[in-house]
């Protein structure tokens, strides 16, 4: 969990960032999935089911064209059956599934073309650009640590019981999953027919 501290916005136009402050302080809970996806159709199922359990929960209406949801993406490749990741590199604030599916595979490509020519990949961040389907150096990590946790003094340990969650879970809207079921079995829908209409959490909430 952390504070959003803003927003950069990249004018192609005029070759230069500008920082839109209007978001700072907003509260932002960080994902961070394991390192098992394996290509672009994987990480947007992910992202695509994610998306709707926040949607269902009423936690957030997870528009990324709006900033309320984004990912950054942390890829690296290696040959088929080696046991150690590769370098990887991290692409920020990615706002819409195709931008996402499209920079994954442009820097697929570009890290494939960089080891085949007999150069290494450097940790880094870069910015993709989606009009140019190219990314862009930021700031260099090859020395980084990621996370660096630390006790903040101004922040008491929080005790959460067992039963707490348990009544947070009791109270918990059905979500898209179990809403499915229930509408094969109920309505005795196809499968098809309930993605359809569970594919939306408006949609879901007339039956």
């Amino acid at each position: 969990m952390e504070e959003d501290a803003g927003k950069l916005i990249h004018d192609e136009w005029e070759d230069c960032s500008l920082v839109d402050f209007n978001r700072s302080g907003v509260p932002l809970i960080e994902i961070v999935s394991e390192p098992d996806m394996r290509s672009a159709d994987e990480v947007i199922a992910y992202l695509e089911k994610l998306r709707l359990i926040i949607q269902y929960l009423g936690a957030s209406d997870c528009k990324l064209q709006e900033g309320s949801m984004r990912a950054d993406v942390n890829l690296s490749v290696r040959e088929a059956g080696a046991a150690q990741f590769g370098t990887r590199t991290e692409m920020k604030n990615l706002n819409s599934f195709k931008a996402i599916a499209r920079a994954i595979e442009g820097e697929r490509k570009r890290q494939i073309e960089l080891i085949e020519d007999g150069k290494a990949v450097v940790q880094e961040t870069r910015r993709w650009d989606d009009n140019k389907e190219s990314s862009h150096a930021m700031r260099s990590k090859e020395d980084a640590k990621d996370y660096r946790y630390f006790p903040d003094p101004d922040l008491p340990p929080i005790s959460i019981s067992d039963e707490w969650i348990q009544s947070i879970k009791e109270k918990q809207p059905e979500l898209r999953t179990e809403k499915m079921a229930r509408y094969q079995e109920e309505y005795s829908l196809s499968e098809y027919d309930a993605d359809i209409i569970t594919g939306s959490q408006a949609h879901g909430r007339y039956i």
